[in-house]
């Protein structure tokens, strides 16, 4: 048998065989119910029509109508029609609806039935009706209410029980088995190995050579301890994964749980967080017993920031200490009095800064593995895992699509891929193109097209100027970032967009900063130098320099009046106060302010100065709705900075120069630039 036509385990844990579909425990609540309700509303042949006692005694005594009648507690009269009754008009007009039984057959009575108005004489009337009638039959039964009474008070304890089961499986986090309520406190952990497998190996995981290792490293102590061992060397308690959301911090632990040959552990953090009091703590001693029982194993605790977050911050606004609990029960359990041989933890989270220092020390995480964003040959490496899959044009340059996609994440990258191949797919093309990863990277980034959007031609006139000033003064500041195309149709929330393509680099200087601030501005200069008035097109501009401008004066100290000083906070820790005074305050207000304002008339002044420029680059804009890099170049011709591109550096003394703080090596590598 291939392997495609083997049957797969389903993950719900219902049967695949013949499609059936896995038992409901609900069902068992829903044929009890019909029955309670059926049992309720259903004939038992028991059906009756009332009549008066002077009807009975004129219509029916009287007719020798009445084969018997039978006396009920002395208070209720049931009647039994002969045949001859059965003929009368008057049970003609008054017989019951329901004339058979519910078995099928005819209904042998009783027929009518009264209520007695005098019990006391009662006993008087019937021995009356038994000489004046001499065929006149009567009988006198007590009836034994003990079990319906008893139903009376069961029934409805009955329901409320199965009421409050239902309600606490529901808290509790349901699940099959009427033994939910019970297990609330045990550990909701995954546990793979022992034939479940993620199916998920290193190979799968591209990139992340630095992240990689360490984790190999751990799988590979359990798998071959004594080659450490005998060195002397004790096995990580822990790694902590910090990094970015979407960089691979998951997808290397399900790699772990695939690659390790021994019990993992997966659970998230708020699997321990509950609303009765101690059962997060509960759930980490019962994880840990687990853990011991099946050493050497892995736990996984991935967004542990739900569970091990700072103690005592915000200590006034919390209502409880159930959070504390749960951490002070994980960070003994990690490392505390008893011992966890054999249980390696990893755990992963993009909030390292909130998590308590108590569990970060040397001895819970050992190990502190950074994930970070992929670089261009992580990128290369990643787009080849998701663009396996898919069937690909030809000319297909992996390279460039690499290239186009500074800043994204491995999971921002798959959905470029699966986004193409859906693009592809709509336009109806049998293989997935070049144009069609620009257009999904377009789409994500910016959004999804509105070509149909109403804008006045006034309108579009201030958003291609608008746009046309963003890419002259990107165009003219040395340090701003390359520019891709710019383009005026709307995207998502955007009017225009110019797109640029970031340059990947570890530290920014001041001139780079101001110079991306110029190009920022250079949008709403050019409706102020056009127009001669401004527009609200400019808020995402506005946000981002008033974001960068805060941030060189109050975290990188790049601002020559406040200083070298940073009031970065990461943790948190001055919440609504300031860790600085109110003059000082008022100097960074005032020194954000000239940053931004110097930038704003440096803008004004290029334009000024290529306003010829500016107002081709628009109308081009306005006609062709997106222009690209070369439609700049025939405008402005090549870049004057672009000293880099035009000529490639003899040596190295073209780039540092006669410095002799650059000391030469003795065979330098002459840079490909």
């Amino acid at each position: 048998m291939s392997e495609n036509n083997k049957k797969k385990p389903n993950p719900t844990g219902g049967n695949n065989g013949g499609n059936k579909p896995s038992f409901n425990f609900y069902w068992i609540y829903a044929v009890i119910a019909v029955v309670l309700i059926g049992l309720t509303l259903m004939d038992w042949g028991t059906n009756m029509k009332k009549i008066t006692e002077k009807e009975f005694e004129t219509q029916l005594l009287d007719s020798n109508a009445v084969e018997k009648i039978v006396v009920m507690d002395k208070s209720l009269v049931e009647v039994y029609l002969n045949e001859e009754g059965k003929k009368l008009s008057f049970y003609e007009k008054n017989k019951p609806k329901a004339e058979n039984s519910v078995l099928g057959g005819p209904k042998k009575g009783p027929h009518f039935y009264f209520k007695l108005l005098s019990p006391e004489n009662f006993d008087a009337k019937l021995g009356a009706w038994s000489e004046k009638y001499p065929d006149f039959k009567y009988n006198i039964e007590e009836t034994n209410t003990m079990g319906r009474d008893l139903l009376g008070w069961i029934l409805p304890i009955g329901l409320m029980i199965v009421i409050w089961v239902i309600i606490m499986r529901r808290m509790s986090g349901g699940g099959g088995g009427g033994s939910q309520i019970f297990s609330i406190g045990k550990s909701k952990a995954q546990v793979f190995g022992q034939g479940k497998s993620t199916n998920v190996s290193f190979k799968d995981v591209a990139g992340l050579e630095g992240a990689k290792e360490e984790i190999q490293e751990i799988v590979e102590f359990l798998k071959h301890p004594k080659k450490y061992t005998d060195l002397g060397a004790k096995i990580p308690k822990g790694a902590l994964l910090v990094g970015p959301p979407g960089t691979g911090k998951t997808l290397l632990a399900k790699a772990v749980a695939g690659e390790a040959k021994v019990p993992f552990f997966s659970l998230s953090g708020s699997d321990f967080v509950e609303m009765f009091v101690g059962v997060g703590a509960s759930r980490v001693r019962d994880l840990f017993r687990q853990a011991k029982e099946k050493a050497p194993c892995i736990i996984f605790i991935d967004e542990i920031d739900a569970i091990g977050k700072a103690r005592g911050r915000n200590a006034n606004m919390s209502s409880n200490d159930e959070h504390e609990n749960t951490l002070n029960q994980l960070l003994t359990e990690m490392d505390g009095f008893g011992t966890n041989s054999g249980v390696i933890i990893l755990a992963a989270t993009n909030r390292a800064d909130v998590l308590d220092k108590a569990l970060m020390r040397a001895g819970r995480f050992d190990r502190q593995i950074y994930v970070d964003m992929p670089d261009l040959n992580e990128r290369r490496q990643i787009l080849d895992v998701h663009l396996k899959p898919l069937k690909l044009a030809d000319n297909l340059d992996r390279d460039f699509l690499a290239k186009q996609t500074p800043g994204f994440s491995g999971a921002d990258i798959a959905n470029i891929c699966n986004e193409a191949a859906l693009i592809a797919a709509r336009k109806k093309k049998t293989a997935v193109e070049q144009q069609d990863f620009l257009d999904a990277v377009d789409r994500i980034v910016g959004g999804l097209e509105k070509k149909n959007k109403i804008i006045t031609p006034d309108e579009k006139k201030t958003i291609a100027f608008h746009e046309a000033g963003h890419a002259t003064v990107s165009w003219m500041c040395e340090h701003a970032n390359p520019l891709v195309k710019v383009t005026i149709v709307p995207r998502g929330r955007s009017l225009g967009a110019a797109w640029y393509l970031p340059e990947e680099r570890q530290i920014t200087t001041t001139e780079q900063i101001l110079d991306e601030m110029c190009a920022a501005m250079g949008g709403r200069a050019a409706e102020k130098l056009m127009f001669n008035k401004i527009s609200t097109g400019a808020l995402s501009d506005l946000e981002k320099v008033t974001k960068q401008a805060t941030a060189m004066v109050t975290i990188y100290g790049l601002n020559e009046k406040i200083g070298n000083i940073s009031y970065y906070d990461p943790q948190e820790r001055y919440g609504f106060t300031k860790p600085y005074s109110e003059e000082t305050a008022k100097t960074i207000d005032s020194e954000v302010k000239n940053i931004i304002e110097s930038q704003y008339q440096r803008a004004i002044k290029i334009l000024t100065d290529n306003k010829d420029k500016l107002i081709t680059l628009a109308e081009i804009l306005l006609k062709k709705e997106v222009i690209f890099k070369e439609d700049l170049e025939k405008i402005f011709g090549k870049r004057v900075f672009g000293v880099i591109e035009e000529k490639q550096p003899e040596s190295l003394n073209d780039i540092f120069g006669e410095n002799k703080d650059f000391p030469m090596p003795e065979n330098p590598v002459e840079p490909k630039i």
